[in-house]
């Protein structure tokens, strides 16, 4: 995205109140056509096709819906998606085992682990058996710990995301006091170690935070990572913070209370339409990137 680009996106996201409204659907078309470019490229130069292998184990309905959406995200940009479907009583030993002949598939440039799994599988375990130079969701704890320390590795989707849509529309995170809700391996302690990363001071909060509200209202950054439909109230918000719904619920519903917090806000994610396709976009972007590595810079095979 050239720098004109960028201007008329920020321009276009200043409502009628001054705020800026984060959207991500429109930030990710724009990424996405990048990303088009750069797959005929490697197409060109090498003749093969990068593969997004994603798995998934059962029929979650939300499971299979995101699956389907990340396959078509793949199709627009040229990427091709391999669906591997396992059945719900599959154990974590056959699960690594897909994962392991993945790992050795030359085609395959990135492999993604539909979240969550069934009951009786060590979710943690499959992730780490991911090769980190194919972890495109970077779900593993070689990429958490890169990321953690300032290293080149792969973000994990949704807080690389969220930071590539703040920096994009212009929001400011050096500096500030950014408060995330919500420890989660995917989510929240990612989240927090890239804006930690970006000089953002961090507070991470739990199920056994203390005074919850208290801890919110001094953050310049509100990051909803709970999975609880509008369990941030407005009234926690301090006027003129910068509020991340990384929340989807049922009904279209994020984990702020969006309705009555975001003309708080000097700047907010929507939901749907804010968090959840920069979600998908950074994994394709990975993905692409993870391609680049394996087909072009690599050496002959």
């Amino acid at each position: 995205m050239n720098d004109s680009e960028r201007d008329a996106l920020r321009a276009s996201a200043v409502n009628e109140n001054g705020q800026l409204v984060l959207n991500g659907k429109a930030l990710s078309a724009m990424i996405e056509d990048d990303l088009r470019k750069r797959v005929l490229r490697i197409i060109e130069a090498t003749g093969r096709v990068p593969v997004l292998a994603t798995i998934i184990v059962g029929e979650n309905p939300a499971s299979v819906t995101y699956v389907r959406m990340k396959g078509r995200a793949c199709e627009r940009i040229g990427l091709e998606p391999r669906r591997v479907a396992l059945p719900e009583e599959t154990t974590t030993a056959e699960l690594m085992a897909v994962i392991r002949a993945l790992n050795e598939d030359r085609d395959v440039c990135g492999i993604l682990l539909q979240h969550p799994v069934p009951k009786q599988i060590n979710e943690a375990a499959c992730f780490n058996a991911i090769d980190p130079e194919k972890d495109v969701d970077g779900v593993g704890a070689a990429s958490f710990g890169k990321v953690a320390l300032g290293e080149d590795g792969f973000t994990s989707a949704t807080p690389g995301g969220i930071i590539r849509i703040m920096k994009e529309y212009g929001v400011e995170i050096e500096g500030k006091e950014a408060v995330v809700i919500g420890r989660s391996r995917i989510l929240g302690k990612p989240l927090a170690m890239l804006l930690l990363r970006e000089n953002a001071t961090v507070t991470i909060t739990h199920t056994r935070t203390r005074n919850l509200p208290d801890v919110v209202r001094r953050a310049d950054i509100v990051a909803a990572c709970v999975g609880k439909p509008e369990f941030v109230k407005a009234e926690w918000i301090k006027p003129g913070a910068v509020l991340i719904d990384a929340g989807y619920n049922a009904g279209n519903i994020g984990d702020i209370d969006l309705k009555n917090a975001a003309p708080l806000a000097s700047a907010y994610t929507p939901v749907p339409g804010g968090v959840g396709p920069m979600t998908i976009c950074t994994l394709m972007e990975q993905t692409v990137k993870a391609a680049e590595k394996k087909l072009i810079s690599a050496k002959p095979e």
